[in-house]
């Protein structure tokens, strides 16, 4: 008897041969998929199984992957509209971070892991830079565990107070921004400490990064730590990189070169090396980029969001660059909805070269399974649903919902009319997390009712009632 069987419907499997069983299915023991198949010949091989997921009328796709994310902004939602990068960073985050608690940590992951997973994500790369008081880091991971999410954690830093400087030759005041200044040795204490605990845990979902918040908020020193401790643990970096212009400036203010170039000296930069955003890249620095295998994620609906432009993804496509999805933060999203984030994925560079063949609903998926697996260095784990790999997948319920009827192709309907609520079932690890719609370990109206506690009482402590109580207002001046 195996564990789990998943018969009928349109199994997607994005594997090499971008096959499509219909009807299909698949047979998972001990959290790896065994077999993947035409519906008879699965049947009639695996007679029984501890559970079988009947998806006859629905579509079977691998787990989404969000390759970056800061869940703690899940607290700051709505608060940041209608503000460029630094702006938004002077308003809400700087006054944010100061007054994080462990509980107002724990309550916005567990909530933003939840919404992914409602949303058919079952990877997250957490880039977690805030750290106020120890161990915050910790209660990320505790999310993770308890959601039942795969999960890597972003151990992020900064020891550059080149973000307040910035701040104040731009006038504007950044009170209490030193309080995210750590020394590289505080840094690798905690590295070290949160990689021993934690990484490989829960059967391997649980791994732990290394993420500098920014060239140009961290010293040789502390990048070339970065190396040294990636190398040692044998863990990967993730870095933003030319988000916007400001980026850019600043780093070639401090190093003497735009931020991945500045990288590329310090010999940071390779195939275990995640770049998050690269909006501004140039034709040399794509070319870098691909020489390296050099990774990179792609957060179109947070650069629409804090406007800060369009990221020459067809291009690095075409260059043989490997490109994965994320949602990035709440804070500058909104939500952790992997879903809109396929949709403006394609569309966003359909209007941007006038272009609809540009990228297709399929390669966007694409870019959230198996690129994403790849980008994760994880491609022989998870990403598609073959021989192998670990269970990670959800089913597609169409019928769930008017905006996904009628479903002629599944992955058109899966990127450009689905949502939250066409998401049945989710397996993890070939654990399933979600079945008809409902989370198995957590309580999401709990988890609601929390998290709106601790953001109210955040945004108190912080002294951003203006934020949360602005006027309306038809035009932003």
């Amino acid at each position: 008897m195996i564990d789990l069987l998943v018969l009928g419907g349109q199994v997607v499997t994005v594997d090499d041969q971008r096959r499509v069983f219909s009807p299909g299915g698949i047979a998972v023991d001990k959290g790896v998929i065994i077999d993947v198949g035409p519906e008879d010949a699965i049947r009639t091989k695996y007679t029984e199984a501890v559970k079988v997921i009947q998806a006859d009328g629905k579509a079977v796709f691998p787990g989404l992957i969000n390759t970056h994310t800061h869940l703690f902004q899940v607290l700051l939602k709505g608060l940041g509209d209608d503000r460029i990068l630094f702006d938004w960073l002077k308003d809400t985050i700087i006054p944010a971070v100061p007054a994080l608690k462990h509980e107002d940590v724990y309550a916005a992951a567990a909530v933003g892991c939840y919404e992914a997973l409602k949303s058919g994500t079952t990877t997250i790369l957490d880039y977690m830079y805030a750290h106020p008081v120890e161990y915050l880091g910790d209660e990320v991971i505790k999310a993770f565990q308890d959601t039942g999410i795969r999960g890597i954690l972003g151990r992020g830093y900064s020891d550059s107070q080149e973000r307040i400087e910035m701040a104040r030759r731009n006038g504007r005041q950044g009170a209490k921004a030193e309080i995210v200044w750590e020394t590289p040795e505080r840094i690798a204490w905690d590295v070290k400490r949160l990689y021993g605990k934690y990484h490989g845990s829960n059967g391997g979902r649980i791994m732990v990064w290394l993420a500098p918040g920014s060239v140009w908020g961290n010293t040789a020193e502390t990048f070339r730590l970065t190396r040294r401790l990636a190398d040692e643990l044998k863990t990967g970096i993730t870095v933003h990189i030319s988000e916007t212009p400001d980026d850019r400036n600043s780093a070639q203010r401090m190093y003497g070169a735009s931020d991945i170039m500045a990288l590329e000296a310090m010999g940071v930069l390779g195939p275990d090396v995640l770049m998050v955003h690269c909006v501004h890249l140039t034709e040399r620095e794509i070319r870098v980029t691909k020489a390296l295998d050099v990774k990179i994620s792609h957060n179109p609906v947070s650069n629409m969001y804090l406007s800060s432009g369009v990221a020459p993804v067809p291009r690095m496509l075409e260059a043989g660059i490997t490109v994965s999805l994320a949602t990035d933060g709440a804070g500058s999203n909104n939500s952790q909805d992997m879903l809109e984030t396929l949709k403006f994925a394609a569309l966003l560079h359909k209007v941007d070269t006038l272009d609809p063949t540009v990228i297709t609903a399929e390669r966007v998926l694409e870019m959230a399974t198996r690129d994403g697996a790849r980008a994760l260095g994880l491609e022989d784990r998870i990403g598609t649903l073959e021989p192998g790999k670990r269970a990670d997948l959800f089913v597609f319920n169409p019928l769930r919902s008017a905006k996904a009827v009628p479903m002629h192709n599944p992955v058109s309907t899966l990127v450009y009319c689905s949502g939250e609520s066409n998401i049945e079932t989710v397996v993890v690890d070939g654990e399933v997390v979600i079945e008809n719609g409902e989370h198995k370990r957590v309580d999401g109206r709990k988890l609601a009712e929390a998290v709106t506690h601790r953001a109210l009482e955040l945004v108190s402590r912080a002294g951003m009632e203006d934020l949360a109580k602005r006027p309306w207002r038809s035009f932003a001046y």
